[in-house]
């Protein structure tokens, strides 16, 4: 089980990693490609807006991962638990303001660990 946590936390700090990399570098080129709703005259205006999610996502990748590196087992847990559910509000609310996808891609895998570290 605590493997299967320590997968999923990994597997959330890296979606989060690859979105900093994508807002943040990739927003004009790339980005695009992915957002295909999003029209494509936007993308260059909302560059700065992007790059600025971007490093928020970056915020949460830089939690999570540091979860890997905490010894007290006691705080391990806590801080896991608090980014986690950072992640989870943040999809939550993107799936109400922006798409439904975003809570399956983002929060389900956090909500997945955050649920897996209360059994």
């Amino acid at each position: 089980m605590a493997l299967l946590i320590k997968i999923l936390i990994g597997f959330t700090a890296f979606l989060h990693l690859y979105f900093l990399w994508l807002e943040m570098f990739a927003w004009t080129s790339r980005a695009p490609k992915v957002f295909r709703g999003f029209p494509k005259d936007l993308f260059e205006p909302t560059r700065s807006m992007a790059a600025n999610q971007g490093l928020y996502n970056g915020f949460l990748a830089a939690g999570l991962i540091w979860t890997f590196f905490i010894e007290d087992a006691h705080w391990q847990i806590n801080v896991s638990i608090f980014f986690l559910s950072c992640v989870i509000i943040a999809g939550i609310y993107g799936a109400f303001t922006v798409s439904k996808k975003i809570f399956f891609v983002q929060a389900l895998p956090a909500l997945v660990a955050l649920v897996l570290l209360h059994i």
